[in-house]
């Protein structure tokens, strides 16, 4: 398949809003794929490499290179040209990458560049996501949706059950089962804004700890255990606590769900960032289990004595959790009968705060495991911590976001009069918000250098965050946690932006 069809139809469902149509154009392309190359168009379409990060800086992408007259980059080869380009290293490397992507660019159409700048600097933003992908192969190849969705489910992987499903049509969804040692995607958990809110949803429920550490997957096979992150990626050896706690409990063939987190000497939890480090650490892992030792709290029970507990109501795969992992090792819970019980399950959200972790999840209990999907069986709860910033700079939009201003530079005010960057966010903007600030910013620009426009720091915006991070990139020496904005704040002058030090103030667990 050549590079500039592909490239196409990411522009056109870009450029809808119509989920239909997106489907029907995946579905398209889907049936004029050759098998070799799905493994590649389905990352792609995701705005993914599956080289993962390139190095490739905005230096060397935006050096103009005058596009092809006509397409000739086919998918595979255009791949092949990237991993080519991922293995570039050592005395000279820069310059050599430099080149390789001059030639790419060279080798591209206009709409190749484009999909290409895109794709290499993961700002493909066209809609494409996972669930559009399987609606299409479903379409594509005459299988059922819903088949189709739970093969993805248990495989863990889009990529592979396309290509099983596209080489062999859809009696190969029938080879994709629970399997202890193979990890199935998690499910996830839609946002309520309150406590009551969600129990008048779901009525009769459980209200849970929704802790900030790192999501895992524990697989015990006999003396065989397997420990897997929710991207599903194999952290076994980074986490001897797991496996020896896993070898403790009584199951000898299960599967279990739950975050790892490490714990404070007073019990409270330690700082996420201390907890992903910790799980990242890939070099003498005795020491780094010695520095900061982490435990495993267990929520949910997807297959225990070998017995697959997918479609169960989640109320009896917790009677099999609790029969299987002890108090200590389980999530706080408490259920509530409906929305009489509402004010108990904000007093256990209060609870929950002042223990130090981040919110609850709420889940009705007749629901069955919905892996993968980001369904409204579960809905969470947080706290919106919320700041007043002063927009430093803007970054030109790629995909639908051509044209448009789109990734801010977001900044607080320092003691000295000045502000510190703390992060960028291009999220929660709105069609209309994207025209508005394009505009505006245009009048405040003091300098255009590549993709990114300096703005005079005279406009202010409410962004909402999850929480900090220490970060030694931003002057500070922290930077916000999915930022995402709320709206402008016209009425507010910059000198009454929030500062670094009440932020500081605010997030004292973080201060550097």
């Amino acid at each position: 398949m050549l590079l500039d069809r592909l490239a196409r139809v990411s522009q056109e469902i870009a450029a809808t809003s119509a989920r239909s149509r997106k489907v029907a154009l995946l579905a398209e392309l889907f049936r004029d794929a050759e098998a070799a190359d799905v493994p590649i168009v389905i990352p792609y379409l995701a705005g993914r490499l599956p080289q993962g990060r390139l190095g490739i800086g905005w230096k060397v992408l935006g050096r103009p290179v005058a596009p092809a007259s006509a397409p000739t980059l086919t998918v595979a080869g255009t791949d092949a040209r990237l991993t080519a380009l991922g293995q570039v290293s050592g005395t000279g490397s820069q310059a050599e990458r430099a080149r390789l992507v001059g030639e790419l660019m060279a080798a591209a159409t206009e709409p190749e560049q484009r999909f290409l700048f895109g794709l290499i600097t993961g700002e493909v933003r066209q809609g494409a996501l996972d669930a559009v992908a399987v609606e299409a192969l479903a379409e594509a190849t005459g299988a059922p949706a819903a088949d189709v969705r739970r093969a993805v489910m248990l495989a863990g992987s889009l990529r592979t059950v396309a290509e099983a499903l596209l080489g062999e049509g859809p009696a190969a969804l029938g080879r994709f089962r629970l399997t202890v040692g193979r990890p199935v995607l998690p499910m996830l958990a839609q946002s309520a804004s309150s406590v009551s809110e969600a129990v008048a949803k779901l009525g009769t429920c459980a209200v849970e700890e929704k802790l900030d550490g790192i999501r895992v997957q524990v697989h015990r096979d006999g003396d065989s255990v397997r420990v897997y992150t929710r991207t599903l990626d194999d952290i076994t050896d980074r986490l001897p606590e797991l496996t020896a706690a896993a070898l403790e409990l009584n199951g000898r063939r299960f599967v279990l769900d739950g975050e790892v987190l490490a714990f404070g000497a007073d019990g409270r939890p330690r700082s996420f960032q201390e907890t992903a480090g910790r799980v990242g650490s890939r070099v003498d892992v005795t020491a780094a289990a010695s520095a900061v030792p982490v435990s495993p709290v267990f929520f949910d029970a997807l297959l225990v004595d070998g017995r697959d507990l997918l479609d169960l109501p989640f109320a009896d795969r917790h009677a099999e959790l609790a029969r299987l992992v002890p108090e200590p090792m389980r999530v706080r819970r408490a259920l509530l009968s409906g929305e009489e019980d509402g004010l108990r399950g904000e007093e256990f959200l209060a609870a929950t705060l002042e223990r130090g972790h981040e919110g609850v999840v709420v889940k009705a209990l007749d629901a069955a495991y919905s892996a993968g999907r980001r369904g409204a069986a579960w809905l969470k709860v947080k706290p919106v911590h919320t700041l007043d910033l002063v927009v430093l700079a803007a970054e030109w939009g790629h995909g639908r976001r051509t044209g448009k201003l789109s990734n801010l530079h977001l900044g607080a005010r320092t003691a000295d009069g000045s502000f510190a960057m703390l992060g960028k966010t291009f999220k929660g903007m709105t069609d209309a918000m994207l025209t508005w600030q394009t505009r505006r910013l245009k009048e405040l620009a003091v300098e255009e250098a590549g993709h990114v426009v300096t703005v005079r720091p005279e406009l202010v915006v409410e962004i909402a965050y999850d929480g900090l991070q220490r970060s030694t990139r931003y002057p500070a020496g922290i930077t916000l946690r999915f930022a995402r904005v709320v709206r402008y704040r016209e009425d507010k002058r910059p000198e009454e932006a929030d500062t670094v030090e009440t932020l500081l103030a605010a997030h004292p667990e973080v201060s550097p």
